[in-house]
């Protein structure tokens, strides 16, 4: 069952409540780069990434906020730490979200500045508490970055900002360690009625990355709790966004676009199944192909087609060829090598 939260306006996406959990990313690219931020802020957005991030370390820095508001329709995030000015700065350049610590920069009339500004424009705010990186006095309290102490540290800050009355609040609360965020995130949404952005920090490279953040990404949603998701890879922000959609789909989640479901093989294999499946993919992923398919790729005739008999489309191999089934109806043969089976299926599915 879905844990309802507040629902928070960022540009023209909405979280929370029942809405979809929206997916974002954070571009790498050097702040100073303005051509090469807005160009792979056109690239996640065409991956299908519905908000995206951005440092803004101090404020002249905000001038990238600007440019990307001007190539892409997808709400931006200025992401501050410790400079409340860059903050300003960002929201006159447009921002649609402020991800800050109030706790982080200083006096509380630089909170009141940052939580008066954002009020005035209707912009919400992120509390990014991470693991690695909490305040002394709390760390001191517990010993170690567990989930009570960050739970402390994310009501610390949305108190800083509720006592100058802003509550257009959004809350992450992320570690690297799998279990402890899980239950950091499931202590705070017993807590807090703010919309949770969730991930795990530090995720590491595409294999480990994709693991740990299926594992506690999928799982909070399977539980309920999540609003927006960050799937943080070691990899370009593009993989991020795929990550992100790969892990709603596999948690149930409707999703648009194809999922391609393939067998690991055996022996009984006669045909180049994994190399098929991977060019399918890449394939349906370079057109932007947005229907949501079921494609199953089977690797033999003997159980492949009973065994994805719930999908849209599949095939399943024989030598140098591949029998087309359509929502569990054998069709004909495809023949010929890997690319001409790819070719075939590839037609096919567009007329469906």
């Amino acid at each position: 069952m879905r844990k309802l939260k507040k629902v928070v306006k960022i540009g023209n996406i909405a979280i929370g409540g029942t809405n979809p959990v929206a997916v974002q990313t954070m571009l790498n690219v050097p702040v100073k780069d303005i051509a090469g931020n807005v160009a792979q802020a056109k690239r996640v957005a065409e991956a299908g990434c519905q908000i995206v991030r951005v440092t803004v370390p101090a404020p002249e820095d905000a001038a990238v906020v600007a440019a990307i508001k001007e190539a892409v329709d997808i709400p931006v995030v200025a992401d501050i730490h410790f400079n409340y000015k860059a903050a300003l700065a960002a929201l006159d350049a447009g921002a649609d979200k402020i991800r800050i610590n109030p706790g982080n920069i200083g006096a509380d009339e630089n909170v009141k500045a940052v939580a008066d500004a954002c009020n005035a424009k209707n912009v919400p705010i992120r509390i990014g508490v991470n693991g690695g990186s909490l305040e002394k006095h709390i760390l001191a309290k517990y010993g170690a970055p567990v989930p009570e102490a960050m739970v402390e540290s994310a009501l610390y800050h949305i108190r800083l900002l509720e006592k100058h009355d802003f509550d257009n609040i959004v809350v992450s609360i992320k570690s690297s360690n799998v279990p402890r965020m899980m239950a950091a995130y499931r202590l705070l949404s017993e807590q807090c009625d703010y919309p949770l952005h969730v991930g795990v920090t530090e995720a590491g490279t595409a294999r480990m990355g994709l693991i740990k953040s299926g594992m506690g990404i999928g799982g909070l949603l399977m539980e309920g709790i999540g609003d927006t998701l960050r799937v943080s890879l070691t990899d370009e922000p593009e993989q991020e966004v795929l990550a992100g959609y790969d892990i709603l789909r596999a948690a149930g989640f409707a999703v648009a676009g194809p999922e391609i479901i393939s067998c690991p093989t055996c022996g009984r294999t006669q045909y180049p199944m994994t190399d098929i499946a991977k060019k399918v993919e890449a394939r349906l992923q370079a057109d932007h192909f947005k229907k949501p398919l079921k494609i199953a790729i089977m690797g033999c005739i003997v159980n492949g087609p009973g065994e994805a008999s719930d999908a849209d489309i599949g095939i399943a191999g024989g030598k140098d060829e591949a029998l087309l089934f359509i929502r569990g109806e054998k069709v004909r043969m495809l023949k010929g090598d890997a690319d001409a089976i790819v070719s075939q299926l590839v037609e096919e599915i567009y007329k469906l």
